[in-house]
């Protein structure tokens, strides 16, 4: 079998699939997509993924886009390393997990990364002319049946976009779901590492990259500092969610979100 994933060191999506696919034990080889220059915009990599985003997956010759379902069809074809538990009450908790994350989280963590971080990013790198030809680019239907429009607000008007608050309180009440299902338990499903941890690990590291562990430091939530301390001392979570994003890109996120803390902290109440 040969898998070829097309990818960003970025993505969360794409870092959640390289994480399975290496707790799973399956090689693959990458396509890098440089999602912040608009590279999956080009016709080629359309043809691939009709909603422009990362990551896809090719095995042999059948293209998979979405990231949860690619984890599916991975724990098809090997069930031998099922990263969904087995227990049907335990597998229908996990879903539970990866269908919050696709229908509210991930929208909302494009939210907020693109308001803390990405606009920066994009403003600086592409220039006034670049930017216009970026978000022109973006189908309306990705991220949500609206992404192209929101993205828009995001990039341009920062925190001052229509919903953006929202959007980090939303990101926020994951945590403390994540705080109450942990009371107790050292993973969120069952008390064994499977893939509603798999599915969170990006997103909670997304923050910890925007310099934002205040979300869940100082008391504020030691049941996720904790598990974030088993999932950042596990074997593959240094190669698939760190390893892959370019130092560059690393120094925005961090610069960015530190610059961005006092906002999110404000909208969330926080002292600091």
């Amino acid at each position: 079998m040969t898998f070829t994933l097309y990818h960003h060191g970025s993505s969360v999506c794409a870092a959640k699939v390289r994480f399975a696919m290496d707790e799973k034990g399956l090689p693959w080889d990458g396509v890098y997509i440089d999602i912040l220059k608009g590279e999956q915009f080009t016709p080629e990599y359309l043809k691939l993924n009709a909603k422009g985003v990362v990551p896809t997956l090719m095995h042999d010759t059948t293209v998979i886009p979405d990231s949860t379902v690619i984890i599916e069809y991975l724990d098809q074809i090997a069930p031998e390393t099922s990263v969904h538990p087995t227990d049907p009450w335990e597998r229908a908790q996990a879903r539970y997990w990866t269908k919050a994350v696709d229908e509210d989280l991930h929208p909302a963590c494009g939210a907020v990364t693109f308001v803390c971080s990405h606009r920066h990013t994009v403003l600086k790198n592409l220039g006034e002319d670049g930017v216009k030809t970026f978000l022109a680019s973006t189908p309306k239907a990705s991220v949500t049946s609206n992404w192209k429009d929101l993205k828009d607000s995001y990039v341009r008007y920062g925190f001052d976009a229509p919903g953006a608050a929202d959007k980090v309180r939303l990101y926020d009440s994951y945590l403390h779901k994540m705080e109450d299902a942990l009371d107790g338990n050292d993973w969120l499903v069952g008390n064994r590492f499977s893939i509603a941890d798999i599915a969170m690990t990006p997103y909670v590291n997304r923050l910890a990259m925007m310099s934002m562990r205040g979300l869940w430091e100082g008391e504020r939530m030691p049941n996720v500092e904790k598990w974030f301390a088993r999932i950042g001392a596990r074997p593959n979570f240094q190669r698939c969610l760190i390893d892959w994003v370019p130092e560059d890109l690393t120094n925005d996120l961090r610069n960015n979100g530190a610059k961005s803390w006092p906002e999110v902290a404000k909208i969330l109440e926080i002292e600091i």
